[in-house]
């Protein structure tokens, strides 16, 4: 049963991943994210069925479109494979348990988020709240189907936790911390303190460190100087997929070495 429940979550996660590049690519200019159907940027030539296959038609297309011959960006199925992968990592970590919706819902708007930010240097509140919403609605319903009241009172305070600290960070550099990053910070606590709330701290020191590691690597590579805005979302979500997937041998680490 658990096998199967990991494929689905894979084969369903490569499903959502080709949206989420909609999303990428739409909710920053304002667009549907329905109409018009999906098309080539270059030439508005409406893509096929058989074009819209996650992963598969970019490799037919060998990155092409079939119209202009305009390259399509490997971040396509990129995107569509990180979410699968994500999804299926997910599955394995939570099990046939009723929050594994919510965090195949939350990993979903990492991805979307951590691809925004990558160009735009924006994490949109459109995505933010609704996401916000629909964890507290899935994380409730399982808190009452699975008993887990504590679980729920966790991720209340990881959310008002997470949210906190980067609002302090906020209000005492607000150039170096967005306020979009804030938000996010409140989500990921939300969910990762579900889990403990002692993950949550992994999530965010998880975040802070890989954003210091790739901002030093920047620098020393001569790819960006001490004023350079470097997104922070992606390291944020980087760090709650660590914490989510590998916090409680991390968290058990650190107790044990204390």
């Amino acid at each position: 049963m658990g096998v199967f429940i990991d494929a689905v979550a894979g084969a369903l996660g490569l499903c959502v991943g080709s949206f989420l590049n909609v999303v990428i690519w739409r909710l920053p200019r304002r667009e549907s994210l329905s109409r018009p159907p999906s098309h080539c940027p270059g030439c508005n030539a409406q893509l096929r069925p058989w074009e819209n296959v996650p992963v598969l038609s970019w490799i037919a297309l060998r990155g092409r479109c079939r119209s202009c011959h305009m390259r399509i960006s490997i971040r396509y199925p990129i995107v569509e494979m990180v979410t699968a992968a994500l999804w299926t990592a997910a599955a394995v970590r939570i099990g046939p348990h009723w929050e594994l919706a919510d965090f195949c819902v939350f990993f979903a708007v990492l991805v979307a988020i951590s691809g925004i930010d990558l160009d735009h240097q924006i994490v949109p509140s459109r995505i933010v709240y609704p996401a916000a919403g629909a964890s507290i609605v899935l994380l409730g319903l399982a808190s009452v189907l699975e008993h887990r009241e504590r679980a729920a009172v966790d991720a209340v305070a990881g959310g008002l936790v997470g949210f906190g600290l980067l609002f302090l960070i906020h209000v005492i550099q607000p150039r170096g911390m967005g306020f979009g990053d804030v938000r996010l910070a409140g989500l990921i606590g939300l969910n990762v303190g579900w889990l403990g709330l002692a993950r949550v701290g992994v999530a965010m020191l998880g975040g802070f460190l890989l954003g210091a590691l790739v901002g030093v690597g920047l620098m020393a590579a001569g790819r960006a100087g001490r004023r350079t805005r470097i997104p922070f979302g992606p390291f944020l979500a980087a760090g709650a997929v660590l914490a989510v997937l590998w916090g409680g041998p991390l968290v058990n680490l650190w107790l044990n070495q204390g």
